[in-house]
């Protein structure tokens, strides 16, 4: 009797391990509750021991006690991977702060969790420096903002869609100038940069001509003028500019004159904000 009892034990313990080459947890990939192509390091389910729920556990022989049960031969066709699906960028928000540099936001939704090894979901939020000139009471700030300040020129198309530029637009339209610019010295922290919406920097280089639009929503209401255009700027001074949204990135230009129109490549085209 103490050797039948004994060999009881035995197989239960063997029940409990599965077959040769697989871990025994108390979690498997049921609870997990996906599987995964080829060998992945994150497709695991915590134990102890920790087991794993991908295609070449076998191999490794760290597999979950349940994986041949929930994970077929044919797991592609059972488990497929689902990546994640997003939603279009929302319209970018109003600066978080008027009347100084502050930010502005747009962000998206998830359509589609990923599961079964699917592509993660990207970024949901992003944000961009911008300065607004009028605060939320609908007053207009009165301030002068030293050195000039710019950021790319899709900014300034973002500015005509807003409820509160569409009116403003139409009239004060002809008072749009653009000022070209030769730059300075570039420091090399314009090209140490990780936010999306400060890419731009990187493409500064000293010498290169760039085109500055001056649109109505960064003027001054009495001089018509945005700040630090240089307009009073004598001989070839150097002037002081700075990037919105990348405090650290900023160095200096020479003023060459105003322009018709705007023609420059698009990343040598900026706007004053």
């Amino acid at each position: 009797v103490p050797v039948l009892s004994l060999a009881l034990v035995l197989d239960a313990m063997a029940w409990e391990q599965g077959p040769p080459g697989v871990i025994s947890p108390w979690r498997g990939c049921a609870e997990l509750g996906r599987c995964c192509p080829d060998r992945d390091p994150m497709c695991f389910a915590r134990g102890p021991p920790r087991c794993f729920c991908d295609e070449a556990c076998g191999a490794a022989r760290d597999c979950c006690a349940d994986y041949t049960r929930v994970c077929p031969a044919d797991y592609t066709r059972v488990c497929p991977a689902v990546s994640c699906v997003v939603a279009e960028w929302s319209g970018w928000s109003r600066c978080v702060k008027p009347c100084q540099v502050s930010y502005r936001v747009r962000q998206r939704h998830v359509l589609q969790e990923p599961r079964n090894g699917g592509i993660p979901c990207p970024p949901l939020e992003e944000r961009a420096g911008c300065v607004e000139y009028w605060s939320c009471q609908g007053v207009e700030c009165q301030q002068s903002l030293l050195p000039a300040l710019i950021t790319t020129g899709s900014y300034g198309k973002e500015r005509e869609k807003s409820e509160r530029s569409q009116q403003q637009w139409r009239r004060t339209e002809l008072l749009t100038y653009c000022i070209q610019f030769r730059l300075g010295f570039i420091p090399g922290s314009c090209g140490q940069v990780k936010a999306r919406h400060a890419q731009w920097t990187r493409y500064l280089s000293q010498g290169h001509m760039v085109c500055v639009k001056c649109e109505w929503p960064a003027q001054d209401a009495r001089s018509q003028r945005c700040y630090g255009d240089g307009g009073g700027a004598r001989g070839n001074k150097l002037l002081l500019w700075q990037a919105a949204g990348h405090p650290r990135c900023q160095g200096t230009w020479e003023r060459l004159g105003p322009l018709r129109d705007c023609s420059c490549p698009t990343v040598h085209s900026f706007v004053f904000i």
